[in-house]
This record gives structure tokens, sequence and C-alpha cells, in this order.
């Protein structure tokens, strides 16, 4: 059968990232391949179930091709109109490649019974022949599934094996193999048991891998206690498969789909595999194909991607690709290796034909070398330092005989004040080091998983200093070990001596910790401090905590909550309630999250988030009140901060707010979705979100000025 591809002939716009897996020997060189081709679908929807590409030139940064369309038309290659998990193998004689994928259309339902073989000579054109188990094979006529098949070089049968899970009535799924014809259209025999999961359940998705005369066996397996993906051991390709003890997964979430390819010369190995549920994809790193350690903060896709797999290429086959399927975001530039760029808010604007780099203050833009990142092939001109201080410099990009200017801008972007994925931000000027100490939630964890806090420190809120993990649930705190989220922190002399107490979130509970230093190591209580909601609440969560002393009255008080504001009094130990009995002072339904109090000239200001954190319409609102305790007086126009859609800052929310000592001066310090990336992320965007500071001011009768969000941020304090 003749496959209807699905291409746009069009002019090649230059292109940059994504990822291609394999699982079987090879014969090129590793030093032949250059990038990396990932198959994938998108998911349950309609026209999400079909073979999609991406490329990438390092494996871990992931840009797709033709849009994110499909390149493939399922209906002409599947019985149901909808094919998944898509895996992708170069031929042994490097003539061509094959193609193996999943016949099913989820909206049927999660029975079937075929798969569909795919061969083509150049990645862009396949023809396909449909496989249905039960009318092939009269043995299997009870079979109920036939899922994820995968196919691998035999070397000592010098043949083409496929194997994939299926499922009979009365049993579980198990993994069976056969081996393909010459011309990869059908099977040569029934079916063989391959592996079975040795606990009686599921397994499912398998994936295998040679190294070291070893081959290893990743399959998901299912349960109540035992569940994920492990990894099964063998001499042999087709037999004596040892199913190792525990999961190779790092997550506790349900996942499935794993994949496990080599990276170019190296010895390492990535296993992803698709956290399904979430809607996200998880990437580990491994020597030894047995321990993998999480390598999510590295990666980057401009797609969400369902279960698929990836194999290396070689530059001219990526830019066959690219020529057959351009996308309009794509362009020959990935990025730019100057350490002086903020790297994560690289901004490529193919349909304008600009690039624009964030660079770090005190940068000489006179005599500049971005040190320009291209894909393989990919030339760029000018070459080495440029004077970029009077605006944009023009670049040509060339590949082959398509040359495109692009003019390139490097700017001082002082937001975001660090880099990497960071949130929730706390802020204090510390008297006993003279030092301003920035203290975030981790960010970047897929659903707000992370397990640990650190600081940063400035003299000037411009140059910031990492002084590491303060805080470890996993290692530091008893009661819990999960969800670290949104602290608060204040500066204490007692008896001559500073005492720092720290109050975080964690496992939707406020703890509190101690130091005395602001660098910490703290110390845990060993208790949460709060646990149970106010009285009459029933809804929200007892997360984000803030803690404020009274300037006027030296009391110091602790408010928290998600959908509500609830305040107590602490004593003068500052690790236990005054009262048991919390107060309930929550705004208006506009309030969601993050309190931040502060005094100011005889009034009590009270801030708070309004919306959901991965909304781009995340802002800030504000209050104020004669007392620590209210009531409110919510002012007519009460916006702090609030997205700028022509800068593309979205979701500024979350804040703290610091004064310079001695000085009318204030600044607020909140987060953002990571910029440009957020948008595209969707949802996810909500826990991959960075730190920004920008100027608060107020009108003279104390109202607050509305700040705009930017990307300069603030000048460094003299």
């Amino acid at each position: 059968m003749n496959v209807k591809f699905l291409f746009k002939p069009s002019i090649l716009v230059l292109l940059l990232c994504s990822l291609v897996l394999f699982s079987c020997s090879d014969s090129k060189k590793d030093n032949e391949y250059t990038a990396y081709l990932f198959t994938y679908f998108t998911g349950n929807g309609d026209g999400e179930e079909a073979i999609r590409y991406a490329i990438s030139e390092d494996g871990y940064n992931f840009h797709a091709l033709n849009n994110n369309e499909p390149i493939i038309d399922s209906d002409s290659i599947s019985r149901s109109g909808g094919v998944r998990d898509p895996h992708i193998l170069r031929k042994e004689d490097g003539s061509g490649y094959y193609m193996v994928v999943t016949d099913l259309l989820a909206q049927k339902g999660w029975t079937n019974t075929a798969m569909t073989l795919l061969k083509s000579d150049d990645m862009l054109s396949w023809s396909s022949t449909i496989i249905d188990i039960p009318q092939t094979y009269p043995e299997f006529s009870e079979v109920m599934r036939v899922w994820a098949p995968q196919t691998i070089y035999d070397p000592s049968a010098k043949k083409y094996m496929v194997y994939f899970s299926m499922l009979e009535p009365g049993s579980y799924d198990k993994i069976y193999y056969a081996y393909v014809n010459e011309d990869f259209t059908g099977l040569e025999s029934a079916p063989k048991q391959l592996f079975f999961n040795p606990n009686e359940k599921a397994s499912i998705d398998g994936d295998i891998i040679k190294k070291d005369d070893k081959f290893y066996l990743f399959y998901k397996t299912e349960g109540d206690r035992d569940k994920g993906i492990k990894v099964a051991i063998s001499d042999s390709l087709t037999s004596g498969y040892k199913a190792e003890p525990g999961n190779v997964d790092q997550t506790d979430k349900a996942v499935e789909g794993s994949g496990v390819f080599k990276l170019i010369n190296s010895e390492d190995y990535i296993l992803m595999y698709d956290v399904y549920i979430d809607g996200s994809y998880q990437f580990t790193k491994s020597s030894d194909l047995k321990n993998f350690e999480i390598v999510d903060e590295d990666i980057s896709m401009n797609f969400h991607p369902r279960h698929g797999t990836v194999m290396p290429i070689t530059t001219e086959e990526m830019q066959r690709l690219l020529k057959a399927f351009p996308s309009d975001d794509l362009v020959g530039v990935t990025g730019a290796s100057n350490s002086a760029i903020k790297t994560n808010n690289i901004v490529i604007k193919s349909d304008e034909n600009t690039i624009y780099l964030p660079v770090k203050y005190g940068t000489d833009l006179t005599n500049f070398d971005p040190e320009l990142k291209t894909l393989p092939g990919v030339a760029v001109s000018p070459e080495g330092a440029q004077d970029f201080s009077n605006g944009p410099v023009s670049y040509e990009i060339s590949t082959g005989d398509e040359v495109t200017s692009f003019e390139v801008t490097a700017a001082v972007a002082n937001n975001p004040v660090v880099e990497g994925y960071y949130a929730d931000p706390e802020i204090i000027y510390s008297e006993k080091d003279k030092k301003y100490y920035l203290y975030p939630t981790s960010d970047g964890f897929t659903g707000w998983s992370g397990t640990y806090f650190k600081t940063f420190s400035s003299e000037d809120l411009v140059n910031w200093t990492d002084e590491g993990v303060i805080l470890d649930l996993e290692k530091d705190v008893e009661w819990t070990s999960r969800n670290a989220w949104a602290p608060t922190m204040i500066e204490k002399e007692i008896d001559g001596a500073y005492k720092y107490f720290y109050y975080f979130t964690a496992a939707q509970q406020v703890g509190v910790a101690v130091s005395d230093s602001p660098k910490g190591p703290f110390k845990d209580s060993g208790a949460p401090l709060i646990s149970e909601k106010p009285e009459g609440i029933r809804g929200g969560q007892n997360i984000d905590p803030d803690i404020f002393e009274d300037p006027q009255t030296g009391k110091n008080y602790l408010y928290w909550g998600n959908g509500f504001l609830g305040v107590v009094e602490l004593n003068d130990d500052m690790t236990t309630i005054k009262s048991k009995k919390p107060k309930v002072i929550t705004p208006d339904g506009t309030f969601r999250e993050g309190a931040e109090v502060f005094f100011r000239n005889g009034k009590y200001y009270f801030m708070w988030a309004e919306d959901d954190t991965r909304s781009p319409n995340y802002k800030v609102r504000y209050a104020t009140a004669d007392s620590p305790l209210g009531p409110l007086n919510i002012p007519e126009d009460n916006i702090v901060i609030q997205k700028d859609v022509e800068k593309e800052i979205l979701a500024t929310g979350h804040n703290s707010v610091i004064q310079v000592p001695g000085k009318d001066e204030w600044y607020l310090v909140y987060h953002r979705f990571t910029r440009p990336k957020g948008e595209a992320i969707g949802r996810a965007a909500g826990y991959h979100r960075e730190v920004s500071i920008d100027s608060l001011k107020f009108n003279e009768d104390g109202s607050i000025i509305e700040v705009k969000p930017t990307l300069e941020g603030i000048a460094p304090l003299q």
C-alpha cells in the first residue's frame, strides 16, 4: 500500500531542536551522526493519533517539524483511523528505514488487534502493511489488544524482529515477538512469547537496547503496589530475560511508553517516558542502564509528545527533513553559548526574522560575540565579536542554497534576576550581613514536586550569588518529604544574637525551621506549625505562609492560605502559636493565595495572587488596613501587577515586597511564566516560572501605582 504523506514543499525555514530514540545496533559509526529524530503522537483527540516528527541537535532541546502536524495520514495506514506509539529504526545496511505503530483510535475504545509495518527510503514517503494478529494467526483468535510494537535487528538470525504486547482473556499483557519477512510486509510465523511479568501483572511498551553484549528490555507494569517502568536483562535477544528489582522511572506518577537512546559520542543513555496523566514527559540519564537521574531541567520541547522514540540522524538527513517538513518557528540558530547570555530567555522569531539575546548586567556590548549555536550544516555570518551597543546587528543564516537575514539584538535584561526555574519569591534585608536574601520555591518539577529550598544573596538586587540548598525535605524534615513550596523568612535579634526563622510549605502544611545564618543550614522544628484549616474553612490548602512583624507593636503574625487568608499571632519563640484559633480575613473573591503583608506610612498593605498560577492571567491585587488583623479596605482599582501581552510577560504573581533600609524606596519581587517558552508549554508553565524585580511606587495618598513588568528590571542599588 502506498501512503499518503503530508509535507509542505515550502522554502526551508531553518531549524532548531527535538529528539530521536533508537533501540538497536546501527551500521553507521557514532561520529557520523549529528542530530536526533523524535517520532511521536500527541494524544487521544481528533487528529492527535498520528505520526509526527521533531528534531534535536543535542538530544535535550527539541522542536517539532511540520508545525507539529502529522507527516503521514493515519487513515491511509490504519484500519482504525489512528496510529500510536511510533518506533523508527534505520536498516542495518543504511539503505532505508522501518517504522512500526499501534493501529488504534482511542475514541473507538482500547480494544485493538492490529499493528502497521512501514518502510521508507528517505523518511519522507512511506509504504505500509496492516497486520491483524487474530485474523492472521488462529491460535491468537481471542486476542483483545496488540500494543506498542517495536522492531530490532537480530544479528544472529540476520533478520528484523518485531516485538509487542498482547492480551488474551483471563490473562495479563505479555510481550511477544516474531521475525519479519524480507519485504517488511508481514511476519514469518506466529508470535512467540518473549517476556512476562514474574509478578503476573501487565508488561507493555517494551523497548530493547543492547549494551556490553547484554540486552536490556524496558517495560511498563501495572498494579496497586508495583507499577512503573522496570528493566529485565538477558544475554540473548529472544529469551532468558530476568526482571531486575525495583523501578527505573524516577516518579510516583503513572507512566508509560519508555524509550531509551544513547547520546551521540557519549557513554550516557537517555531514558524518557510519558507521564500521561499530567500530560508531560520525563527525561532521565544513566551510564549503566540501571541507575537513572532526572535531567528535566535540561530539557525543552515546543510540543507535547506521547509515547515516541528517538533515532540518531546525519546532517544530510536532518536537512532533508527540514526541507520537507519546515516549521514556522524553526531557524538554523538554536541558541547561544556566551555565558553572559541568559539562554533560557533567548527569543527567536522566524516570522519577523529577529533574534533577541538577553544579557547580564555589566556585559560589554560594544565588543560582544554571542557565540551563536546552529544546527549541523548551518553557517552564520558575520563571525566573532560585533558592536551591539547601537541596536540590532544583521546576520545571514545559510543552509545549503538557502540564505536568510536576521536582525540580532543583544540587550541587558536584569529580569529574571536568577537563571533557572524559581517561583514564589520571598526577600529580606539582613542587618547582620548587610545583604539581601532571596528565598524562592525551586521550580521546574512536574506538578510542583520539588523537595528542597535554596537561597541567593545580593548587595544590589541585580547581581545574585547562589548560596545553595538551605533545607532539603528528604534529608532535613521528618514529617514529610514532598512539595517544597512558597517559603517566608524573618531575621530577629534575640538576646544580642541574630536568629533566622524560615516558614515553608510542605505537603500542604506549614513548617518552621531555624538557623543562626540567613544562608542556613536550617533545622526543622520537627512538626508542622500549621496542619489544620481554620474553623469553618472546608476548601483550599494550608500553603503560602507570610511572616510579618508589626513595627508599631512588635508582635509577630503568620499569614497563610489558598482560597482563604488565615492569620495567627506567634509567641516570642517564633516557633509556636499564641492563639490556637486562627482568624480568617479573606479579602474578597479574587483571593487565591500568596499573601504578602508590609507596613508603610501608618498603613498596613495586604497583597495576594488572583487566578491560577498556571494561567497567563495570574496577577496581584492589594488592600490596606489600620491593623495587621484588618478589617481590609479594598480600593476600586487595586491591581498591583498583571501580564503584559505585548512584552510576552505572563502570569505575574505571588510576590514579596522589599524596602531599601532607611529609604522610602520599594521593590516588587514576583514570578512570571518562563519567557518565551511559557505560553507554548501550556499549563506546565505553572511550574516553569522565573523570578523578577521591578520598582514599586505609591501615589501621594498611599495608593499603589500599578507596576508594569519589564525585561530590563531595575538598576543595581548604590
